[in-house]
């Protein structure tokens, strides 16, 4: 953050703190708490019958302790100091730091020190002149780490897509701050503060993947290892080499009403119709698409005794879903958890008694 001016040691240790209870106190605790309370962290079904309200009760507790930090980043940067005179800008990347540290020798020559005389003697060549500008860019990547590392924690649209959204998020929010500074006078515009705020959130990241997510997701171990046998064992089967190029693109059903048919998936489940063929007074193939994914459905009078039906769907966040199919008068079962995976489902009927599942991705 552009010109900080806490950089005594109570704010270093105050920020140090920050990290640590946000990277590594606070999974451990929601871990115990959510333990004792019987309910899931990695969308499993619980036996709670309180199980959904408890999570959401977590998921506020979540976003006040987020907003919690950002409040904390809010003073550090505008809050704890006063307006300047002028509109003050710094785009020379990491001058100061380069100003408070001096090496006897070149970059390269540091580097064969350490490997032909040992860490130790390589580090006796450099000198601190200045303490400032190395906190300086401490507090700029610590401040961020708990950003790189709640976003994903928080929020499910940052943990499913973590690899790229939360080190723009990171960035993003660093840009908004450094030009905010500028345009409010309140410290001055760094570039050094952009590409130190963002390796912070990129390492709150990192420590949240290796950290957070094994420990709130305890058998993710356990599946990594089967599917490294898995792909040990596979990698010489036929159609192993495609296993990241491919997917199901299409389910096929059958059913006995077009009419209802055409109601239930394109008018009250919102389905794009893309192909209608062999339409006649009692038979008619439907494709419907919803974004990547085709359903395909077979429509005659003349069937008859139809099998039992069943189509599984993912999401991302059933909770959401049920009410909205509820609220468009279709009736959802109460959660389950699938026997294969643990994840929690509910489902709903179709025409001619099909089972769609809703499970929890």
């Amino acid at each position: 953050m552009g010109n900080v001016n806490l950089t005594g040691v109570s704010t270093n240790i105050m920020v140090t703190i920050l990290m640590f209870i946000m990277v590594f106190l606070m999974p451990f605790v929601d871990r115990k708490i959510c333990k004792y309370l019987e309910i899931p962290l990695d969308d499993r079904a619980s036996r709670n019958p309180k199980a959904d309200s408890l999570l959401h009760i977590r998921k506020i507790i979540l976003i006040f302790v987020f907003l919690l930090y950002l409040a904390a980043v809010a003073y550090v940067t505008f809050f704890s100091r006063s307006a300047a005179d002028d509109y003050l800008v710094h785009i020379a990347l990491y001058q100061s730091l380069a100003n408070s540290i001096r090496i006897d020798y070149g970059i390269l020559e540091f580097f064969n020190s350490i490997l032909y005389e040992g860490l130790g003697s390589a580090l006796s060549h450099i000198h601190v002149i200045s303490r400032e500008g190395i906190v300086q860019v401490y507090l700029n990547i610590v401040m961020f780490v708990p950003m790189g590392y709640l976003l994903p924690y928080v929020f499910d649209w940052f943990r499913r897509h973590i690899t790229s959204r939360t080190v723009i998020a990171s960035f993003l929010a660093s840009f908004a701050i450094e030009n905010l500074q500028l345009i409010t006078r309140h410290g001055y515009y760094d570039i050094d503060d952009l590409f130190s705020n963002t390796l912070g959130g990129f390492i709150g990241q990192g420590l949240y993947m290796m950290f957070a997510y094994f420990l709130t997701h305890p058998d993710f171990r356990k599946e990594w290892k089967n599917l490294k046998r898995w792909r040990q064992r596979a990698k010489d089967r036929a159609i192993y080499p495609f296993f990241s190029r491919i997917r199901v693109m299409r389910v096929t059903l059958y059913a006995t009403d077009k009419k209802e048919v055409f109601d239930f998936y394109g008018k009250k489940l919102g389905f794009r119709l893309k192909k209608l063929i062999a339409d006649t007074d009692d038979t008619a193939d439907y494709l419907f698409d919803f974004g990547k994914n085709q359903i395909e459905i077979r429509c005659s009078g003349q069937y008859k005794n139809l099998p039992v039906q069943n189509v599984t769907i993912a999401c991302n966040n059933s909770e959401y879903l049920k009410k909205n199919l509820e609220k468009h008068g279709i009736s959802t079962s109460d959660y389950v958890d699938d026997p294969y995976t643990g994840l929690r489902t509910f489902s709903f009927l179709a025409p001619d008694d099909t089972v769609i599942t809703i499970i929890e991705e």
